[in-house]
């Protein structure tokens, strides 16, 4: 199953957020087994690249930012997924559009999030701990 990860998740793992850490890093986890693939835009990275380094600095960040680049798959935001955004009046958050194609394009059945009322969605949203009740226990 192709999974797409927003930005807050990847956050809560780098910076050890909790309560969410707990869930996130089971989910981070998943990497390891077949049955899932997971994914992210290079946009989300940037931003948790941008919260981590704010924790921990720019090197440390950079560090996480390349072990979780082993583990995870990259979507692809070009021109095409942008004017998609653009044209979809229900899309409120540019950003949020973005991801949303950008998962969209990668085939994803489920994109996780914690911020569930920012996408209206063709695809399954769920935040992590609904994530983990629905396909891992």
């Amino acid at each position: 199953m192709k999974v797409f990860l927003d930005a807050n998740v990847i956050i809560s793992v780098l910076n050890k957020e909790y309560p969410l850490f707990t869930y996130s890093a089971r989910i981070l986890s998943l990497s390891s087994k077949n049955q899932f693939n997971l994914y992210t835009s290079p946009l989300c990275l940037a931003i948790a690249f941008y919260f981590s380094s704010k924790k921990s600095g720019e090197k440390e960040a950079k560090n996480k930012i390349n072990i979780l680049l082993n583990n995870i798959k990259l979507t692809t935001i070009d021109e095409t997924i942008a004017k998609k955004v653009i044209q979809n009046p229900s899309i409120l958050d540019f950003e949020d559009g973005l991801e949303y194609y950008s998962a969209i394009e990668k085939s994803c059945r489920v994109l996780i999030t914690e911020d569930k009322e920012d996408f209206f969605s063709e695809i399954e949203v769920l935040n992590c701990e609904e994530f983990i009740a629905k396909y891992c226990d």
